[in-house]
């Protein structure tokens, strides 16, 4: 049953970002497949992760347009970024900020630094919430 529904899900976050014409439609997918196969309760922490992806790819973006991207210059980014969690008291926001960032710093894009960290909060958000319909509206008895 969880094999049905996370295949179906993932399918209609692909559909759903492909339609969008999204460069790198595959990470709705991806984020719906970690949503959904995590070990957390899919509902209890997706604000933290629409959060966590938002501020992430802003963090980002800003780096990417005003820095050469070194590895100190990410190192500080990421380093910042929890910083940043903590003092917005969205510790648990501090995961996804920091994949989100390393992939809009890390990952060459032909496109700008803005535009790279808005299709990626799309891509995610998209996983995350098809992720959250799915889990609502299709219930799998857990494991004993």
């Amino acid at each position: 049953m969880n094999a049905s529904r996370t295949a179906i899900a993932t399918l209609i976050s692909l559909i759903l970002a492909r339609l969008l014409k999204l460069n790198e439609f595959y990470w709705a997918p991806i984020s719906t497949i970690v949503i959904l196969l995590s070990t957390i309760n899919p509902l209890a922490g997706s604000w933290q992760r629409f959060v966590g992806t938002a501020l992430g790819a802003a963090l980002g973006a800003l780096i990417a347009t005003f820095f050469k991207v070194t590895w100190i210059v990410y190192g500080a980014g990421i380093f910042l970024c929890g910083i940043l969690c903590a003092v917005l008291r969205i510790k648990e926001s501090y995961r996804i900020a920091a994949i989100t960032l390393s992939i809009v710093l890390l990952i060459t894009h032909g496109s700008a630094p803005w535009m790279v960290a808005l299709h990626r909060f799309i891509e995610v958000s998209i996983g995350i919430a098809v992720a959250l319909l799915i889990t609502t509206a299709w219930k799998v008895p857990q494991e004993a």
